[in-house]
């Protein structure tokens, strides 16, 4: 039987100043829990309804009721299993491969996309100004599918991290120079903006180089949603590669 205060310790991971607090988030669903077992995530607790999920002599590992489940998960319907791990050290950039930062990015499903995306294509470092979601917010876990296991998240002052970084900066924009035309080398920054109001004028400031996405259809379509935009940068970064 699950007490009080590990329901309660669980329930309050469902905010931001608490998951810094205790230095620890969840996640839920066989597919996700086990990939971060499987990784560097040091584990705190595995809570399931299924006893054939539990591995011997593992005391982490506990049995509750659908009740109890229920209490602690975000999700209408939870789905069988819930892990709540550690919150990674800090690690450091590797600058040698490309390096996507994202300004102000407020969506989880949005950032969550995007993680997925950084595992599917080598991005093995996303760098976000201290404004964009929580990475550890449950949607965004929930739509990174467990590719935040592979993927190492930083929060930082976005302005000072690209002004010492000592790499070429490309930014998305609108009116950015197409992206197909553009000599993208080896390694680099990429930096996408947030939904409604795209790049930041201070860090437009920064940037060497704009670069965008041409439209051929309907003008009247006024933007792509960021996670599809960094999905065909990233397609176009990794092309010739």
């Amino acid at each position: 039987m699950v007490v009080k205060n590990q329901i309660k310790l669980i329930k309050s991971l469902h905010q931001k100043k608490y998951r810094n607090l205790h230095g620890l988030f969840f996640v839920e669903g066989i597919k996700t829990v086990k990939e971060l077992m499987e990784s560097d995530f040091e584990v705190h607790g595995i809570y399931t309804t299924d006893g054939s999920l539990l591995e011997g002599g593992r005391d982490f590992q506990i049995l509750i009721s659908e009740t109890e489940l229920k209490q602690m998960s975000s999700l209408k319907n939870p789905n069988t299993i819930l892990g709540v791990f550690y919150k990674p050290k800090a690690q450091d950039i590797d600058f040698t491969d490309w390096v996507l930062a994202l300004d102000h990015v407020s969506d989880p499903g949005n950032l969550g996309t995007i993680i997925r995306l950084c595992d599917w294509f080598g991005i093995r470092h996303l760098v976000c100004s201290l404004d964009t979601v929580d990475c550890y917010n449950p949607k965004v876990l929930q739509a990174s599918m467990g590719s935040i296991a592979r993927v190492h998240v930083v929060y930082t002052e976005l302005a000072q991290f690209l002004e010492g970084s000592e790499r070429q900066i490309f930014g998305a924009f609108m009116d950015g120079q197409s992206a197909y035309s553009t000599d993208l080398r080896s390694s680099g920054i990429l930096v996408m903006g947030n939904e409604a109001r795209g790049i930041s004028e201070e860090i437009k400031a920064i940037c060497h180089k704009k670069i965008g996405i041409p439209q051929f259809g309907d003008p009247s379509t006024e933007s792509l949603n960021v996670a599809t935009a960094t999905a065909i940068l990233l397609n176009e970064l990794r092309r010739g590669n």
